[in-house]
């Protein structure tokens, strides 16, 4: 039995795509269970036309977050395969059929990751997506920690993880990765399969200042989960040591000094704009690509700037509430 779980909070607009796209799909689940954290719009009511035509359970938990929302899914959910993907997503016909097939065929496979594409239709949205979503050429699927808007597993995989963790309300799908591949690797069973053409079609944020909370609230995490410590450190000293010694050089010696950034930029640059290039739809014109060029730049200094603001406080909420080690 296939269960496919997800969590929704004031979706109203993008809801109906997500469903239709389940009804699409070629393998039907056993089960839809959605857990609406408390919406303040129609999306519960929009859920509830679909139960005519779908295995649908919707569960209302207001002011669960998405963790409390997943793990409340999980537990009510009846199937031994849990399948999970996101609202603000549409899925692939073939999405449900291709990630939970490792799982029928092989019992030593234990967790699956999907992938996704990305979902845009102007030119901030075509910057986004090269700038923060990689592609599938990037992944490799040793190290890949997928998503959980495309990811699949055995519910004892879930159970001996102790679930999704409940007091991170972002990057919670990443500790829960890293907590399943430890249990796997503690019990010798390395089961995990990356399954590239399981995909969900994902629209990045629509303007700066969403994309400026997203970021902040991921690096949040990053500090309450105490990721990433050496990238976040290179972020700071790039930003507050090596940019103002640049600056002070092109003052005091002379403004050519300023070149010495541009290797850097070169290199921070490179992978966002190659993305830039595939990603380009077709007919482009020049001013819309030259657009396209700058956004990117614009877009990566900003969620920089947003994760130098969000990762201290996450961290400071460590420190004050000192959570349970997920290691």
């Amino acid at each position: 039995m296939i269960s496919l779980i997800a969590t929704v909070l004031n979706e109203g607009e993008s809801i109906h795509s997500l469903m239709r796209s389940i009804l699409q799909q070629t393998r039907q689940p056993d089960e839809v269970v959605i857990v609406d954290g408390g919406s303040q719009d129609d999306t519960a009511a929009i859920l509830q036309t679909y139960a005519d035509r779908l295995p649908l359970r919707l569960l209302v938990r207001p002011g669960c977050n998405i963790s409390q929302g997943r793990n409340a899914a999980i537990a009510a959910a009846q199937g031994e395969i849990i399948a999970v993907t996101d609202a603000g997503v549409v899925i692939d016909p073939h999405w449900l059929e291709r990630i939970t097939r490792p799982l029928l065929e092989n019992p030593e496979v234990t967790f699956v990751g999907g992938f996704f594409t990305p979902d845009f239709d102007t030119a901030f949205g075509w910057a986004m997506s090269a700038t923060v979503l990689p592609l599938v050429g990037e992944i490799d699927p040793a190290t890949f920690l997928p998503t959980s808007r495309s990811t699949a597993f055995r519910r004892s995989a879930w159970e001996a993880v102790g679930g999704y963790p409940e007091w991170l309300d972002y990057c919670e799908d990443l500790i829960f990765d890293l907590r399943v591949k430890g249990w796997l690797e503690r019990e010798s069973r390395p089961t995990i399969a990356f399954v590239p053409d399981a995909l969900v079609a994902f629209r990045p944020r629509g303007s700066l200042p969403a994309f400026w909370k997203q970021y902040t609230r991921y690096a949040r995490g990053d500090g309450k989960a105490d990721l990433w410590r050496k990238r976040h450190a290179a972020r700071y000293l790039t930003y507050f040591v090596a940019l103002p010694v640049i600056l002070v050089l092109m003052l005091a010696v002379h403004p050519l000094m300023g070149l010495l950034a541009l290797p850097g930029a070169a290199v921070y640059l490179r992978r966002p704009y190659d993305r830039l290039w595939k990603l380009r739809p077709a007919d482009t014109s020049l001013p819309t690509i030259l657009y396209a060029v700058i956004l990117v730049a614009v877009i990566r200094v900003v969620g920089d700037v947003a994760k130098m603001v969000g990762y201290p406080v996450g961290w400071w909420w460590r420190l004050t509430h000192r959570p349970p080690n997920w290691r």
